[in-house]
């Protein structure tokens, strides 16, 4: 496995909502506040793309704020998310984020509300994004394609980074850890009466770890570097002008051992290296109290490159590169039309560039859209928020994303909140375009814009099996057909939950989720070549849904310490396999007496890599008088399926699971005179690993920090 990491910074002013309170008649204030007198102080704006309380929004919103995220000693956005009530970590293509069952290319990444490009095989890598400078996350669970568009199927993540602060401060860190784990990083921050501007620099490396000896590194030792920066200027009473930027480059060099075509083993020197960067300007303007308007320019590129030499003289053995390019300007209008109703309104365009080794040519993808939404308070207990967005694309049919969502307040320390909406998620550049031919083995891939012609083109070679009684090339014509017809996934989707405040140490809150996918894209053969190996495309075929529940809960037993809890119950299947089960047109083999049997609708254990149970458990102690504070995380992951073992395709047998297992985290510091701090930690305590599945786990992981704090302390 091998780790790729990029990362970028963007921007995304929000219209002030606290302005739409001063309008609200005193006397309905009184009232709001009677209802809710235990409001969290968390903002969140990745919701409705306007700030707004937590504990007011209508859909499942989930927020890591800086202090938690400097509690546990996270180094990377993976350390974070993978703590988290209802978000699971997994290895496919890169360390990506599950979120409500579904994988990682159904969840959008956001940096400060600007997408992060640069997936592989539709997973974006965590470990690419440092926390050193991070404000808060925000995660929002359930569509929101209404506001986000593609792959906000599952969901958004949004880091929210650092603005400029007044006055001036800043902080130098150093940590070291297992595995020659180094992370190096400062920030800078000044802030006059007009001008801002904010810097986070980074150096993280480590001498990678290898999970079995007699194999190459599982992942290769590498540094990474990363600059950041944020400028703001006051250009007027109401007028505000921030640029923010980053540059990333990350290398990694490894041997690795190879089979040539004549059997003989070799040595080959792997050399990597990866850069992205972005500009985004955005401009704010404040009209008047009920209109404030949003214009943003976002331009991200990402591109990497691969080299393979032999070590014995150097000569080259392969070489590949990935470039990719992302520009969009957006403009977002917030009007209040009553002190009880806000209007948000935006459009934008999008152009997406690709060139690779696997594509013939520069690939491009161009976008339009147009999204609106209404945030409604017709009673200071009912809230109903909706919102819709049309996506139009070069590539795919158009795309209609609604969603309705209410929150009603029964009595001030309990609220009942649910929503429905559609999320969809496009076809990539990989299942547009892909021209690749495996050299080795002998298959081919092709994208479903390049499938017909490149068909076409090995029938016309004689590289096709023929059909022995028509003497024509074995060409599957009805999938050949709804491979060249892709369209986009798409889903619908429901969350009901409660959110209780019985008392002001205790809050808990529990979400039920269904989400419903059709058109999901899969592999499909669509021709048999002559070596008896297949040529594969995409087509839109499969159903499925995820559906469960999330429960969590926080109590603040001391002033000092605060215990939390939560679980998720998690049931994901394929439709069409359920339908085949009650059809009788599943078979397995018992393990025991070797004889075949129907497989039964209790044996189906649903989609892979996918936990039924899964649950955390937290202690957090926090002394800001005496400079103490600690963290006891555990985090636990139930069985899940992993592949098939006895010939059927699907998840039916026990020993096609990979076993639950727990993770055990402890980290405590101590801050002298508000400046310098010391932290130690201790990850993984029980010293978990599995080689076979799970590689991104390397055991047991101590560490030590210091950071210095300079300028102003509180």
């Amino acid at each position: 496995m091998y780790r790729f990491s990029f990362c970028f910074l963007l921007s995304c002013p929000t219209f002030v909502l606290t302005q739409a309170l001063a309008q609200v008649p005193a006397a309905q204030q009184d009232s709001t506040l009677r209802l809710q007198p235990r409001q969290l102080s968390e903002v969140v704006v990745t919701a409705t793309r306007t700030e707004r309380s937590i504990t007011e929004v209508p859909i499942p919103v989930l927020v890591v704020s800086q202090p938690q995220i400097k509690a546990m000693g996270a180094l990377r956005l993976g350390d974070v998310l993978r703590e988290q009530t209802g978000l699971t970590t997994v290895n496919d293509h890169g360390q990506g984020i599950q979120l409500q069952g579904l994988n990682p290319e159904y969840t959008l990444i956001l940096v400060d509300g600007e997408p992060l490009i640069g997936r592989t095989a539709g997973t974006l890598e965590l470990s690419r994004v440092a926390v050193g400078n991070i404000q808060r996350v925000e995660v929002v669970k359930g569509p929101a394609s209404a506001l986000w568009g593609s792959e906000a199927l599952a969901g958004v993540v949004n880091i929210i980074t650092q603005k400029p602060q007044p006055g001036t401060s800043g902080n130098i860190r150093l940590r070291y850890g297992t595995n020659r784990t180094a992370d190096l990083g400062g920030t800078f921050n000044a802030k006059g009466k007009k001008l801002g501007f904010t810097l986070f620099v980074n150096r993280y490396s480590s001498a990678g770890y290898t999970l079995r000896s007699a194999e190459s590194p599982t992942v290769p030792p590498f540094a990474s570097y990363t600059a950041q920066g944020r400028l703001s200027y006051q250009l007027g009473t109401h007028t505000t002008l921030s640029l923010s930027g980053r540059y990333y480059t990350e290398s990694q060099q490894s041997d690795l051992r190879v089979t040539g075509e004549t059997g003989e083993a070799a040595v080959v020197r792997y050399q990597s290296r990866q850069h992205d960067y972005n500009l985004n300007p955005v401009l704010t303007h404040r009209f008047s109290d009920k209109v404030f308007a949003t214009a943003r320019f976002y331009h991200s590129g990402y591109r990497t490159r691969e080299d393979y030499t032999y070590r014995a003289d150097g000569s080259p053995y392969d070489a590949t590169y990935f470039n990719q390019t992302f520009t969009r300007p957006e403009v977002q209008l917030d009007w209040q039309l009553r002190p009880t109703q806000v209007l948000t309104t935006g459009a934008g365009y999008v152009l997406e560039a690709v060139e690779a080794t696997r594509y013939d040519q520069r690939q491009q993808l161009r976008a339009h859209y147009v999204f609106a939404q209404h945030d409604w308070s017709p009673t200071p207990r009912l809230n109903l928020v909706t919102g819709v967005r049309y996506d139009g694309h070069s590539q795919y049919a158009g795309q209609l994303s609604p969603k309705l969502s209410a929150r009603y307040q029964l009595r001030s320390w309990l609220a009942v909140r649910g929503s429905a909406g559609r999320g969809y998620r496009a076809p990539d550049f990989r299942q547009l375009y892909l021209n690749f031919s495996n050299p080795t083995v002998g298959y081919s891939v092709f994208g479903t814009n390049q499938v017909q012609a490149k068909v076409a083109q090995l029938a016309a070679q004689g590289q096709l099996a023929t059909d022995p009684d028509t003497g024509q090339p074995v060409i599957y014509d009805a999938v050949l057909a709804q491979a060249s017809g892709l369209t986009a996934e798409n889903s619908l989707a429901y969350n009901l939950g409660v959110q209780l405040d019985p008392t002001a140490k205790l809050q808990f809150t529990a979400n039920a989720f269904r989400n419903d996918l059709r058109h999901l894209i899969e592999t499909a053969v669509v021709a048999l070549k002559t070596n008896g190996q297949s040529v594969y495309s995409y087509r839109n075929v499969t159903r499925a849904f995820t559906q469960g529940a999330e429960v969590d809960a926080r109590y603040q037993l001391r002033p000092d310490l605060t215990l939390s809890g939560g679980y998720q119950l998690l049931f994901a299947k394929d439709k069409s396999v359920i339908n085949r089960i009650e059809a009788g047109e599943v078979f397995r083999k018992d393990p025991h007496t070797q004889q075949t049997e129907r497989v039964q609708p209790q044996d189906y254990g649903g989609l892979y890599n996918r936990s039924r149970h899964s649950f955390n458990l937290k202690a957090f102690y926090e002394n800001p008088k005496a400079g103490w504070s600690a963290s006891l995380r555990g985090i636990y992951r139930g069985r899940y399926g992993f592949g098939d073992t006895n010939g059927n395709a699907i998840l039916d047998a026990a020993n096609e699971c990979v076993p639950g297992y727990w993770l055990v985290n402890i980290a405590a510091a101590k801050t002298f005179r508000q400046r310098l701090t010391l932290q130690a930690g201790l990850d993984n305590v029980l010293g978990y690993t599995n080689p076979t599945y799970i590689s991104s786990l390397p055991g047991r992981l101590a560490y030590a920090s210091l950071t210095l704090a300079l300028g102003k302390t509180r």
